[in-house]
């Protein structure tokens, strides 16, 4: 079986330092900029995954410590030092970060995540690495082909399911595109054009088809140069104007396991003028051991998760950017811009007293924007209000939202039932009938608002 047969590890071994040293950037990144402090150290209440109530910040210091420790085991898999352990930390100790803040998900944080976790799987050390040098394990030069293909096929995933994304009426109709790009009045080269029609189809239709067609064209050998330019010119646009943090520098990285596994030692002889010669041994069939039976039925679960999950948004009713339900873990990225107002009111039936709560007193600023615009964000907290009243002995209070929010410059609509004592309310998987449909209409782009 092909999946089986030995490829060289020469791409993997250069993404396995790609991979290191960009995750090292990113997290000294968040050390330095503060991030660290904002969203994990400093906010009183964490908003928390359905079945990951549990996952609790570290107190004190413990945040900071715990991403220079994930740095250093950064370091140390692109480096290939101790490289099993510290693949195994790294993806235990950057998935608890992820998982201790929902209301800082990005498509990127999941999917480093789901690389970090291969990275155990795959034995990418085996050259080029600390651990060989000083004789730890065997130096080899392949691995089975499935190796290579679980990356690409991650990250082909990635592409194709954020073109799929996009094929929804607001995106065709340029929204929220349309709106970002009127902050861009200033940009060189842009600035002059960025309420004209004309370049929100561009970027719309050109977003759409460069993730749809991406993937097959680096596969492609013959196509494999115009999908490099594609590719990386979509990149280096989405860092230059939406600013999307590491991610366009990850999926230019990601680009050299779609080329020849073996393209850093021809490479490597050709800068050292050398004839290379690549070991051409016949594949040889042979029927699949235990362990490789294991292997293909665990490779297929997997791939059957991620093809599915990111469908599960049409169990749900409703709009997905809109009732946020089937939104995460789906690669449906940039496709909403939403604008809220927020309050909040507790009451006391039996005293018949009540007030609005002070969102201040609980959320940090950057929280406050972001748990409105998803229902179970703001089921959670109010089931939090009312859990801290009753941890001081108050009881029978309830917590009623008033949430008013413009999707993709729409009118301001009620996103959930003002009438629906949220606290009360079980939070489960299922669809929630107190979010209210999304009724109003877009606006047309052609009458001034």
């Amino acid at each position: 079986m092909k999946l089986f047969q030995p490829v060289d590890n020469a791409s993997l071994v250069f993404f396995r330092i790609f991979f290191g040293l960009i995750m090292a950037v990113d997290l000294i990144w968040h050390l330095g900029a503060g991030v660290v402090e904002h969203v994990w150290a400093l906010p009183n209440f964490h908003f928390k995954y359905y079945g990951f109530e549990w996952v609790q910040t570290w107190p004190g210091d413990g945040m900071y410590w715990h991403f220079v420790a994930l740095a250093l085991l950064a370091l140390c898999v692109g480096a290939g030092f101790y490289y099993r352990f510290s693949a195994i930390l790294l993806f235990f100790g950057f998935t608890y970060t992820f998982l201790a803040e929902k209301a800082a998900y990005q498509n990127h944080f999941y999917l480093l995540c789901l690389i970090s976790f291969f990275m155990i799987l795959l034995p990418v050390d085996r050259t080029f690495s600390l651990d060989t040098w000083r004789g730890r394990i065997t130096r080899a030069t392949t691995v089975p082909a499935w190796n290579l293909w679980l990356l690409r096929g991650q990250i082909s995933l990635v592409y194709f399911y954020g073109g799929v994304a996009k094929l929804n009426d607001d995106w065709l109709r340029g929204e929220p595109m349309r709106l970002w790009l009127k902050g861009y009045g200033d940009y060189w080269l842009i600035g002059p054009f960025v309420q004209e029609e004309w370049l929100v189809g561009l970027f719309t239709f050109g977003g759409l088809l460069l993730d749809l067609v991406i993937a097959p064209l680096l596969l492609w050998p013959r196509a494999r140069p115009y999908g490099v330019i594609l590719a990386l010119s979509f990149h280096l646009i989405n860092h230059w104007i939406f600013r999307i943090g590491i991610f366009p520098w990850f999926m230019i990285g990601s680009i050299a396991l779609f080329f020849e596994p073996d393209w850093p030692r021809r490479l490597l002889a050709r800068l050292r003028g050398e004839t290379y010669a690549p070991e051409n041994s016949p594949p040889v069939e042979t029927p699949l051991n235990t362990w490789q039976k294991t292997t293909l039925f665990l490779l297929t679960g997997f791939t059957a998760i991620q093809v599915l999950a990111p469908l599960r948004h049409h169990l749900y009713p409703g709009d997905t950017s809109w009732t946020e339900q089937g939104h995460r873990f789906a690669w449906r990225m940039m496709l909403r811009d939403k604008k809220v107002q927020t309050t909040l009111t507790m009451r006391a039936p039996g005293k018949g007293v009540h007030w609005e709560v002070n969102l201040n007193r609980h959320l940090a600023p950057w929280q406050q924007k972001v748990f409105a615009n998803d229902p179970d964000m703001i089921l959670q907290f109010c089931r939090y209000l009312k859990q801290e009243q009753e941890a001081q002995g108050f009881e029978d209070y309830e917590v009623y939202a008033r949430v008013l929010v413009s999707l993709n410059g729409r009118p301001m609509q009620l996103l959930v039932d003002p009438q629906v004592d949220l606290a009360s309310q079980a939070r489960t998987l299922w669809p929630a009938p107190w979010i209210n449909p999304l009724t109003t209409p877009l606006p047309d782009p052609g009458k001034p608002q």
